[in-house]
C-alpha cells in the first residue's frame, strides 16, 4: 500500500531538510507518495495567518503530514500555523520523544521519556482580552473531555510500547478547580489500566526532578502550557531541538514536525541538521503501520550519530546536510 503523504517543507532550512528525509525514505523503500503543498512566511503573510484551502483540503484528504519549521510572529501578527492546524484537525496530542542517541553530546546517558502533552485547551486557547487599558486577562479552559481523551492516549500509549510508568503533572495546588478537573480525570483514567503504575507531581519539582534524575521518568502526561516547557526542558536533556522528533496526532489525522526553528541564519548554505524531521519521519512511519521500514530507518541514523564522522556542526562534525543525507542512506 502506498501512502500519500502531505509535505510542507516550510522556511529556512526547511526545504533542505524536507529534501534529505524524502532521500532517505526512497532509499529505504518506504511507500510514501508526497503531495508536496508550499508554505511559508511569504505566503501567511499574504493571506493574514490563514493556510490556503489546497494546504488544508491536502490534509483533510491524505490524513497525514510531515511539516518543516515555519517563522512565526512574536508579540504581533498573525496566529501561529501550528495553533492553527491543531485545532483545525483536533490534533489533540502532542507527543514528543526524548530518547538518550549515542554519540550525541548530552549531560545525560540515560534518558528516555515519552511527552503526551494536550493540545487544544490551557492558556493556549487563545481567549484572550484587555479589561481596561494596561490589563489583559488571558482564560485557561480545561474540560473533562479534553483531559479525559489525553490521559487515555498516555495509558494507551504506555500499554502498547510496554512502559513502565505514567506522570500526570499538574499545578493543582494552586489550581484546584482547573488542574483539579485534569487530575481527576487522570486518576480515573489510570484506574482503568492497573498493570500500569501511576503517580503524580507538581510540574514545578517536575522540573527540578528532570534535571536531578531524569530517569525516574517514562510517560508524562500534562496540560498544553506545562507540556510544551516540559517538552522542550526534555529535548534539552539529549542535546536540543536538532534531535528531537514530534508528532500532533487525532482521532482523524496526524501532523508530524521538527520542532525546532527555521534558522534563516545558516538557509541555504548547505549545512543544517536533518535529524529531527527524520526522527519524525520515523514517527510517522510507525504511525502508518511501516514498522520495518522505521527501525531501519533509526538504526540508520542512530548509526551516523553514533559514529560522529558524517555529522552536521552542531552535532559536533564538519559535515553538510547532503554528506550526511548520504551517510545515512550508506547506512541503511
Amino acid at each position: 500500500m502506498t501512502h500519500t503523504v502531505t509535505l510542507i517543507p516550510g522556511d529556512g532550512i526547511g526545504p533542505e531538510i524536507a529534501d534529505a528525509v524524502q532521500k532517505v525514505l526512497a532509499a529505504a523503500g518506504a511507500p510514501v507518495q508526497w503531495d508536496f503543498q508550499p508554505l511559508n512566511e511569504i505566503i501567511l503573510t499574504e493571506t493574514k495567518g490563514v493556510p490556503p484551502a489546497a494546504v488544508l483540503d491536502s490534509i483533510r484528504h491524505n490524513r497525514i503530514a510531515l511539516k518543516g519549521p515555519l517563522m512565526t510572529p512574536v508579540g504581533t501578527g498573525y496566529t501561529s500555523l501550528n495553533l492553527v492546524l491543531r485545532k483545525t484537525f483536533d490534533l489533540y496530542a502532542n507527543v514528543r520523544p526524548a530518547k538518550t542517541r549515542p554519540g550525541v553530546r548530552s549531560r545525560y546517558d540515560n534518558v528516555d521519556i515519552i511527552v503526551v502533552r494536550e493540545n487544544t485547551e490551557g492558556e493556549y486557547s487563545g481567549l484572550e482580552h484587555e479589561v481596561v487599558p494596561g490589563v489583559v486577562e488571558s482564560l485557561k479552559v480545561i474540560t473533562r473531555k479534553a483531559s479525559d481523551r489525553i490521559a487515555r492516549y498516555a495509558f494507551e500509549l504506555a500499554r502498547a510500547q510496554k512502559r513502565k510508568k505514567v506522570t500526570a503533572v499538574h499545578k493543582a495546588n494552586i489550581m484546584k478547580r482547573s488542574d483539579g478537573l485534569f487530575l481527576e480525570c487522570c486518576r480515573a483514567v489510570a484506574q482503568q489500566f492497573p498493570e500500569i503504575p501511576y503517580d503524580e507531581m507538581i510540574v514545578d519539582n517536575t522540573c527540578m526532578q528532570l534535571v536531578l534524575r531524569p530517569e525516574r521518568f517514562d510517560v508524562m502526561v500534562l496540560p498544553n502550557l506545562y507540556g510544551d516547557i516540559v517538552s522542550d526542558l526534555c529535548s534539552g536533556l539529549i542535546g536540543g531541538l536538532g534531535v528531537a522528533p514530534s508528532g500532533n496526532i487525532g482521532e482523524h489525522g496526524a501532523i508530524f514536525e521538527a520542532v525546532h526553528g527555521s534558522a534563516p541564519d545558516i538557509a541555504g548554505k548547505g549545512v543544517a541538521n536533518p535529524t529531527a524531521l527524520l526522527l519524525s519521519a520515523v514517527m510517522m512511519l510507525r504511525h502508518l503501520g511501516e514498522m520495518e521500514i522505521a527501525a531501519r530507518v533509526e538504526d540508520a541514523v542512530q548509526k551516523v550519530l553514533r559514529e560522529g564522522q558524517h555529522v552536521t556542526g552542531d552535532l559536533g562534525g564538519k559535515a553538510g546536510t547532503v554528506e550526511m543525507t548520504e551517510a545515512i542512506i550508506a547506512a541503511l
